[in-house]
């Protein structure tokens, strides 16, 4: 639920769809589409048809990242050296007597260079980089950008505060559903981890646009009511959000 103080002012939805679809058409030019056409289309549907069977004003948004992790190259620096120091000291238990001058340098070197290519390895391998990446540092770094994003796209600016983001960040595995306050009676956190389970298993095997897709699906179920009153007017873009993150 996003309830921030400072953030109750009311924007107009013509003023509110301009600001976020002049941001969609700059990340586009930023970054290489994350989705494709036709995975876009069936999004597109899919909110339509949730916004209309639920009177929520729905944004889907896809993060590469959501944090640099500078952490991360030096925890793989640090097992690489381990690792190679390891084999190392095996090496002489087994054998003791056959290290010289020359050797010692040798075994020194290489031990470096196992780090540097671990370290490597974890710049240009995002699998093995999540090796090194604690499950609530990730879960705090995509919570953190997906306020973030609620705020920076103005999606309080609802006249009933009926936003809701359906946030993937892509490295991390992670999906963050963020609900303004007109929803916080209708979608507990339990209800949230019910929607957030449902994507988990196409996430984990790269099919994004299906993870959101069946998300879209059990949050459409989730807020469904059964006798809707006049079709409220869209008040937030349509249009998918696709940033590089940080």
């Amino acid at each position: 639920m996003v309830d921030i103080k400072g953030c109750s002012a009311y924007t107009s939805p013509q003023q509110n769809r301009y600001r976020l679809d002049s941001g969609l058409r700059r990340n586009d030019k930023l970054m290489k589409k994350i989705l494709n056409n036709q995975e876009r289309g069936r999004l597109d549907k899919r909110v339509a048809e949730a916004e209309k069977r639920t009177g929520a004003q729905i944004v889907v948004a896809v993060v590469q990242r959501s944090d640099s992790y500078l952490e991360l190259p030096w925890k793989a620096f640090a097992l690489g050296v381990s690792v190679a120091g390891l084999l190392v000291f095996i090496f002489d238990l087994l054998w003791p007597g056959w290290y010289s001058q020359t050797a010692v340098l040798i075994s020194a070197v290489t031990i470096l260079i196992m780090g540097i290519l671990s370290a490597l390895l974890s710049l240009y391998i995002p699998k093995f980089a999540r090796l090194f990446l604690a499950a609530h540092r990730a879960e705090a770094e995509v919570r953190q950008y997906a306020e973030s994003l609620f705020l920076s796209h103005e999606l309080f600016a609802t006249r009933r505060r009926t936003g809701i983001l359906l946030l993937v960040s892509l490295f991390e595995r992670r999906v963050i559903l963020l609900p303004d306050k007109g929803f916080s009676k209708r979608l507990s956190q339990k209800a949230m981890q019910k929607i957030i389970a449902q994507m988990t298993p196409s996430l984990a095997s790269g099919h994004f646009a299906r993870a959101l897709e069946n998300g879209l699906i059990k949050l459409t179920e989730t807020l469904a009511v059964k006798k809707r009153g006049k079709s409220r007017k869209n008040e937030l873009s349509d249009g998918i959000i696709e940033e590089k993150g940080v």
